[in-house]
């Protein structure tokens, strides 16, 4: 159905309004229209359901996005809704997870996109690892592939890390794939933590300085980082935590000021919806996220090329599920232990 001139300028006007306050001008809003009023369009026709993940640019959060944050989380959304279609603007891993979750809903992934945590890691290596530590639990971050999380015992999230290792058996853990979370990992729990050499590409920029800059300058400031950052970095903030946990400590802060050692979607994720606050300092983009465009959206919707399926052979799928069923035991046992005082959290 063609797109009348009334329909593109509301959709302008529709787009303006979340994305003004992210420098968006007008004629930058009416250069898109016309595609995010088509991908809405067949979103509706297609039954199907937009997750963008919370280092989407904006045109994709606020454009077309349907629910917008974490993987895992974004996942479990999936798992509510009614779609019978999951468009996942993500790295290629994320669109896995929710075709773990998902099983009977077809997952596509606008662009077969790398992330430098997944790629530090196969499956072989984890059977290698298990080899080495025979008697150690070997816990995945959930930012792995499918075949990572079919090897391990359990997975985990930023946010329930703690509570699921402290909720292990084994007093030695073999965390993979990012070596800094282990690092900070040692410092909240009593388990012997064995790490992988994978890092995040955007969080392994930042350094203790441009924390310690922004504190100079900001003297009002509260700063928050990702527990994927150098144990340096995390040692100077006010709250170390996951997506989530980033969104609750801002919304309840009577704090005006802001850092976010985090990469620069989430940056204008919190310059949208926290209008009355003020986010300073920099951020780092990352460059697997920035692949996806709206033009390959589109194409999921209109003429999906084979790779953009996310398909996971069946012994693989049935292992890394059990996985991630495994951790909702393990996060919930965790939780009763620091309930009684026995674990504290990353924050």
């Amino acid at each position: 159905m063609p797109i009348s001139a009334a329909e593109s300028r509301t959709e302008a006007l529709r787009l303006y309004e979340n994305l003004h306050k992210l420098g968006w001008e007008m004629p930058d809003c009416e250069l898109i229209a016309p595609t995010t009023l088509e991908i809405n369009r067949l979103k509706k026709e297609q039954e199907a359901v937009i997750l963008a993940h919370s280092y989407q640019t904006p045109d994709i959060m606020y454009g077309i996005g349907d629910y917008i944050g974490d993987s895992y989380s974004l996942s479990r959304a999936a798992m509510e809704h009614p779609a019978k279609k999951i468009i996942f603007c993500s790295v290629y891993f994320m669109g896995e997870t929710a075709k773990l979750l998902n099983p009977d809903k077809q997952v596509l992934v606008p662009r077969v996109a790398g992330c430098s945590l997944a790629d530090a890691i196969t499956g072989e290596q984890v059977r290698n690892l298990r080899k080495k530590y025979p008697h150690a639990g070997i816990v995945c971050y959930v930012n792995t592939y499918a075949e990572v999380k079919a090897e391990s015992d359990t997975c985990c999230t930023s946010s329930n890390v703690v509570d699921v290792v402290e909720a292990m058996p084994q007093e030695d853990i073999v965390f993979i794939p990012d070596e800094l979370m282990g690092q900070n990992l040692r410092n909240m729990t009593s388990k012997n933590i064995i790490t992988w050499h994978g890092t995040c590409v955007v969080h392994e920029g930042f350094n203790p300085d441009t924390v310690r800059d922004i504190r100079k300058r900001f003297p009002d400031v509260k700063i928050l980082a990702h527990p994927e950052c150098a144990p340096a970095v995390v040692a100077l903030v006010d709250y170390a935590g996951g997506t989530s946990g980033m969104l609750n400590y801002v919304r309840n802060s009577d704090a005006k000021t802001f850092m976010l050692v985090t990469e620069c979607g989430l940056t204008d994720r919190f310059r949208a919806e926290f209008r009355e606050k003020e986010i300073v300092g920099t951020c780092i983009l990352c460059p697997y996220m920035k692949e996806i465009q709206l033009e390959d959206v589109l194409r999921a919707f209109k003429d999906p090329a084979p790779e953009q399926y996310v398909e996971i052979p069946l012994d693989i799928a049935e292992r890394a599920r059990t996985s991630l069923h495994k951790m909702f035991e393990l996060e919930q046992k965790g939780k009763k232990l620091r309930e009684r005082g026995v674990v504290s959290m990353l924050s």
